[in-house]
């Protein structure tokens, strides 16, 4: 097997195939993830997390015109795309075991959606940010606004650096404009409450009908796209 490709070359080729953000984690350090939910309970043998993102477009979030779950979507695609081509570049260097996971999609558990790896986990152990108050990933360049996909593999490199940074220090604007108190205890995220008052089915479509936490949160004010 072919061990000369450096994960300098990885994100260099990520970022050529369209992605914002590239940050590579080791699979040993997803310990905490429940039994199931692991990097190498999807890949058996992985060893590395390379983790992708791209930001949603400032409008998604600041335009009430524009259709959230449409842009949601497209961005979706998008860096699923990336991490597709980044997954056929790293087995044509010889790393035949090496999968990608998606940015939407995973299991049901006890009626609730759960991802196969949590994908803002994946980041935050991959330097890309930090999980914030809002249980969200907080990049200190595009806030709350960056959407992850991520490709495991049986390559090993030294995983990136995680930030040291806590973004929210005393802000609490996402516990306070949640309709669903899914963020009141700062230890558990309420995830059936979030998702029974964010999601719902209308005119045969899917809708996400609240996204407050990811539009009042400060840092992606900060953003200004290059």
């Amino acid at each position: 097997m072919a061990n000369t490709l450096t994960k300098e070359q990885v994100k260099e080729f990520a970022v050529m195939a369209g992605a914002s953000v590239v940050g590579i984690a080791s699979s040993e350090d997803f310990g905490l993830a429940p039994e199931g939910f692991r990097p190498t309970d999807v890949l058996e043998g992985c060893r590395s997390v390379i983790v992708l993102g791209i930001p949603f477009p400032r409008e998604a979030i600041l335009n009430d015109s524009v259709e959230y779950i449409d842009i949601r979507n497209e961005v979706n695609r998008k860096i699923n795309d990336v991490a597709a081509e980044v997954g056929k570049f790293i087995k044509k260097e010889g790393y035949k075991k090496t999968k990608v996971v998606k940015g939407i999609g995973g299991k049901w558990v006890e009626g609730q959606s759960f991802g196969h790896i949590s994908l803002k986990h994946a980041a935050e152990l991959a330097g890309l940010g930090v999980i914030g108050r809002n249980y969200l990933l907080i990049n200190a360049k595009y806030g709350t606004l960056l959407w992850f996909s991520a490709v495991l593999t049986e390559a090993e490199w030294i995983p990136d650096e995680k930030i040291q940074n806590t973004f929210c220090n005393d802000c609490n604007l996402c516990v306070e404009r949640c309709p669903s108190g899914a963020l009141d205890d700062p230890s558990s995220f309420g995830k059936k409450a979030c998702s029974n008052t964010c999601f719902a089915f209308e005119d045969k479509k899917w809708k996400i009908k609240c996204f407050l936490c990811r539009k009042v949160c400060p840092h992606c004010f900060d953003y200004k796209k290059a």
